[in-house]
């Protein structure tokens, strides 16, 4: 159990090491060109309206299928 705090205690650096570490990896990074995260963002946002309009379609057909159940019963019972 000792053994591991310190190791994790050995592992702890300079918050100025950490930083330049950190601009080195994210160097590494294969970042996406400008052409691909548009093209990207218009196949979410299109994908977000096509999905929009589903769910709109089917509550439009959920809530037509209970309102013709209410007026079946209304009619059926009274």
């Amino acid at each position: 159990m000792e053994s591991n705090t310190k190791k994790s205690a050995k592992k702890s650096k300079n918050p100025l090491i950490f930083i330049s570490e950190l601009k080195e990896e994210l160097k590494k990074v294969s970042w996406t060109t400008k052409s691909e995260l548009l093209s990207a963002t218009k196949i979410v946002i299109l994908s977000m309206f096509g999905f929009g309009i589903g769910i709109y379609l089917v509550d439009l057909l959920i809530k037509g299928v209970l309102e013709a159940i209410k007026r079946t019963a209304f009619y059926i019972f009274g």
